[in-house]
């Protein structure tokens, strides 16, 4: 009698986390607040221009699972100890402080926290690692998580609530470590006004002052291989391009197109794109660029970027990006075909 073979359960993890993996998420087309505590002003800039989004692995896409659905579990147990919480789950409330910044918090407690029952506390909710966990006991949290302490600084301020209570769940044996934050204005407002700042800046901002190939913070970052490795980006959509700007009220203008660009649009970019000087390592020629069409000096040969439709050899970002060498150096046959089919190189 033939046995039954063991199940293969290396492939249906595999095929589970690539499930996860086939359903990214886009980029938030705001500067959460959950983000102003980072420690580094260009990472901030490059990550709201939708330039070095983060891939992850189906295992971690069900770690952040696991934290999203520990919320309402957290929730209902604050809940059965007498606290009384609203606007969680599908009626998060959000805090809007116009011009790109804003963000959605876990929860308001309206009464109910031993130490003040009366006062209303933001909420915040954590799940962590057994190291992170032990740190955040031995240190606090605007020591051991300063982002975390930060969002909530940014969250009171939005609310006009003094106090947050931070939850911090241990994943490794559900230990609970709870600690009541204060609001600090002064920081609070800093935060916003960096928001503010990065959201608005048309050039790339330094790195952080401790910047360094081999630093911890700069080897796990999205944005080291363009920090450190001279790479350019790879992202074509209208973040990256140098025609969009952030505006002041909170939409993205473009400057080819004299128009407001809908945040749908934004997604995809269209075939004027032309990537953004300080994401690329290309030298531009500026005597030889117009106002909507960049003339790159790459491998030592003119690259014209831009909207094909504008003239002969111009070729589109992605184009660029699919065959640097094919349009650094084209051929009479493939400029014809481009011209006579409107066709574009794809590899």
């Amino acid at each position: 009698m033939t046995a039954i073979p063991p199940p293969q359960k290396p492939d249906l993890v595999r095929l589970i986390d690539l499930a996860h993996e086939s359903r990214p998420e886009r980029p938030r087309p705001h500067m959460g607040c959950s983000q102003l505590g980072h420690h580094c002003d260009r990472y901030l800039w490059l990550n709201f221009r939708w330039s070095v989004p983060e891939r992850f692995s189906g295992r971690i896409l069900r770690l952040f699972r696991r934290g999203h659905n520990e919320e309402a579990t957290v929730v209902a147990d604050l809940r059965a100890a007498g606290l009384h919480i609203t606007d969680t789950g599908s009626s998060q409330a959000r805090v809007d402080f116009g011009n790109h910044v804003s963000g959605s918090i876990d929860g308001i407690i309206q009464e109910g926290v031993p130490e003040s029952p009366h006062k209303p506390h933001i909420l915040e909710i954590k799940t962590h690692s057994d190291k992170s966990f032990k740190d955040l006991c031995a240190k606090g949290v605007s020591t051991a998580k300063p982002m975390h302490w930060a969002q909530m600084q940014v969250y009171m301020l939005g609310k006009k609530i003094d106090r947050a209570l931070y939850v911090a769940v241990n994943k490794n044996d559900d230990d609970i470590y709870i600690e009541r934050v204060r609001l600090v204005r002064e920081a609070a407002e800093e935060y916003v006004k960096r928001g503010h700042r990065i959201a608005n800046a048309d050039r790339m901002p330094e790195p952080c002052v401790n910047a360094s190939p081999s630093w911890f913070q700069c080897k796990f970052c999205p944005a080291y291989k363009v920090c450190h490795q001279g790479e350019s980006v790879r992202e074509v959509n209208c973040r990256t391009c140098i025609h969009s700007t952030a505006e002041q009220d909170g939409t993205c203008s473009c400057a080819k197109w004299q128009a407001t660009i809908p945040t749908e649009a934004q997604y995809a970019g269209c075939e004027a794109h032309v990537m953004h000087p300080d994401m690329v390592t290309w030298k531009l020629d500026e005597s030889a660029s117009t106002d909507t069409v960049a003339a790159w000096v790459i491998d030592g040969h003119h690259v014209r970027n831009g909207d094909p439709a504008e003239g002969d050899g111009i070729y589109t970002t992605r184009e660029i990006i699919a065959n640097l060498e094919a349009v650094s150096k084209p051929e009479a046959m493939q400029e014809a075909i481009r011209k006579q089919f409107d066709a574009r190189v794809v590899g």
